[in-house]
């Protein structure tokens, strides 16, 4: 049949209608409360001028319909052949990370709980995806803190002779030494676990109690307080939850910023008045549609990849269907959702700062350097197989002369940029002096890097990277093994050839210079490298500074320490006027001091 005389005779009652190409694709997909007013409008002289839109209308050769009883079902069934079809001409949320999966070991004798891109089918149990990617981080450090399931890749038979750090800091509860907790007990707690990540809160409430009943009535009193509090704590949770919902504390805050054809929609969720998390969406090729449409179309998708629904939703601009969509959402969470469009005060000024973090978000992934910078992440991910995109990069070298100032530093990037508030630089201890060991200096600094951040509780990296080959590598490694972190990923990148390698492969990661990946790991390597030598001559610099002065016949360390804390430096010391070096030392020495310096120097 002729397309328009097929359009002439569609329907007036409501529903969705499918634009298909010449071969049969679908190429958008639309809802309508008047189905034949709706597509007829397409096909009109008198329509808007959109470049987009004349490019879609000339390649429909045919059109299907779906008539629907109400409009709200029109708007279910838009959305689900949207998020079947992703026809090309319809806006699309770019949700193509693979969101993480939280992986419970209970196929192993000794279970782990760790981060996971995809779900298997090994006999282990997952609980995700965690959208975004931190919940999964925060959901882990809970369990771990909760029932202290350990995340290592040692193998395990019970007979370590002492446990790592994270027993001490009440992470673990160190199977790996049978004489602290017994096997069977660990697969208890790995059980309960697996109730926690499920959802089973008040199965796993009734178990713990029964079970802290069992151990007082065994007098076994340590074993019982530590599931009293788990009890304690996940009652707590609940009431959190059931008060934040109480008092109407959840919301998702939407904004969006655009630029021609191209945007970023960005939403804040809101718990209990406070920012908890974000989420950020790219939308290309837009031509010219509306801000309200692009708001409509992506507040619809949105909840349809498994975020969850807040009882109140703000938007930066408004909708004809407002009411519509706010009431297929209500159905969707069983209880009111409101949509509302605030224009003044707190919730209005909230909405403009999303909008900010929107133009933000645009500024880094739009623009030629965020969008090298986004390859670059996403290479690294692939080629080292990554939950996620390494966001947080620490990278450590080792810097001395013969085994002399001795000296190691860390550098973090976040976002494939140097975040210098975060830099760190470490003297040597371990070490005699003038006996270079490279390995061990970077082992000394891997473990007082990370017992430091266990013990303040400091976020953790993506990535760690080693200066340095494979002997570097394992001692770094052995570090984190004590510390029970042997699961943070942790590469070393070799000079000269630039090979990577990882713990798990005996061969290295060989990399064409361009790649992506490669240059991002240059960087960060190269950028180690000069803090730590800056470093190593600030410290022979003050060694000098310190024989220069106390070679002066009179001052030994404590009289040095004066002048350098009066003068600051060495340099302040030799154009100091003789009134002040007399003044601080005394008539005598302090000419001898005056002297001397400009003598030597």
């Amino acid at each position: 049949m002729d397309l328009q005389k097929k359009v002439a005779e569609l329907p007036k009652s409501s529903g969705v209608y499918l634009f298909r190409g010449r071969g049969g694709e679908i190429l958008y997909v639309g809802k309508a409360r008047s189905l034949r007013s709706r597509v007829r409008s397409y096909f009109l002289d008198a329509r808007v001028e959109s470049p987009r839109l004349d490019v879609l209308v000339e390649r429909v050769v045919d059109v299907d319909v779906v008539v629907t009883d109400t409009e709200r079902e029109a708007l279910v069934l838009e959305n689900n052949l949207i998020k079947t079809h992703k026809p090309r001409y319809n806006v699309l949320l770019r949700d193509d990370k693979n969101h993480p999966y939280l992986k419970l070991t209970l196929n192993e004798g000794y279970p782990r709980l760790y981060i996971v891109r995809h779900p298997g089918s090994d006999g282990a149990v997952y609980s995700g995806p965690y959208v975004p990617a931190s919940l999964a981080r925060k959901t882990a450090n809970l369990v771990h803190r909760l029932f202290g399931i350990r995340n290592c890749r040692e193998k395990l038979n019970g007979k370590r002779p002492r446990p790592c750090l994270q027993y001490q800091i009440k992470r673990c509860v160190a199977p790996c030494v049978d004489d602290i907790v017994s096997l069977e007990t660990y697969r208890k707690a790995s059980e309960d676990a697996k109730l926690f990540l499920e959802g089973k809160n008040d199965d796993l409430i009734a178990s713990l109690k029964g079970k802290m009943v069992a151990e007082a009535e065994e007098e076994h009193f340590e074993e019982a307080a530590r599931l009293r509090d788990n009890v304690s704590m996940l009652e707590d949770l609940g009431v959190r939850q059931k008060m934040a919902s109480v008092r109407g504390g959840e919301s998702d805050v939407f904004g969006l910023y655009r630029e021609g054809e191209n945007a970023v929609l960005q939403v804040f969720s809101v718990r209990s008045g406070k920012v908890v998390d974000r989420d950020s969406f790219l939308l290309e090729e837009l031509g010219t549609q509306e801000d309200a449409e692009l708001v409509e179309a992506s507040l619809k998708q949105y909840y349809e990849l498994g975020r969850f629904l807040p009882s109140t939703i703000h938007l930066p601009y408004d909708f004809a269907e407002r009411a519509l969509v706010a009431d297929w959402l209500s159905s969707k969470k069983g209880s009111k959702v409101e949509i509302l469009v605030p224009k003044k005060g707190g919730k209005r000024r909230l909405v403009e700062l999303v909008n900010r973090n929107a133009r933000l978000a645009y500024e880094l992934d739009f623009r030629e350097e965020g969008r090298q910078t986004n390859r670059r992440l996403e290479a690294l991910r692939d080629v080292l197989e990554l939950v996620d995109k390494p966001e947080r990069i620490e990278g450590f070298d080792i810097s001395n002369i013969q085994g002399s100032e001795v000296v190691a530093s860390m550098v973090t990037f976040e976002r494939g940029q140097p975040k210098r508030s975060d830099y760190r630089k470490y003297k040597i201890r371990s070490i005699e002096k003038g006996k270079p060991d490279d390995f061990a200096a970077m082992r000394e600094v891997v473990l007082r890097r990370y017992r430091r951040v266990l013990e303040q509780g400091d976020e953790l990296p993506d990535l760690v990277l080693i200066d340095g080959g494979k002997g570097q590598l394992s001692a770094a490694l052995d570090a984190l093994e004590e510390l029970g972190l042997s699961h943070l990923p942790m590469v070393s990148l070799a000079k000269k050839e630039e090979w990577i390698f990882r713990p798990e492969l005996p061969e290295p990661i060989v990399l064409d210079q361009h790649s992506p990946a490669r240059q991002l790991l240059e960087r960060v390597r190269d950028e180690a490298h000069r803090f730590a030598v800056t470093f190593h001559r600030q410290q022979r610099k003050a060694r000098d500074m310190s024989s220069s002065l106390e070679s002066i016949p009179g001052v030994g360390p404590k009289k040095r320490r004066r002048l350098l804390t009066r003068f600051r430096s060495l340099k302040g010391v030799k154009a100091a006027a003789l009134e002040d070096l007399q003044e601080l030392l005394g008539e005598r020495l302090g000419a001898q001091v005056h002297q001397n310096l400009r003598e030597l120097l």
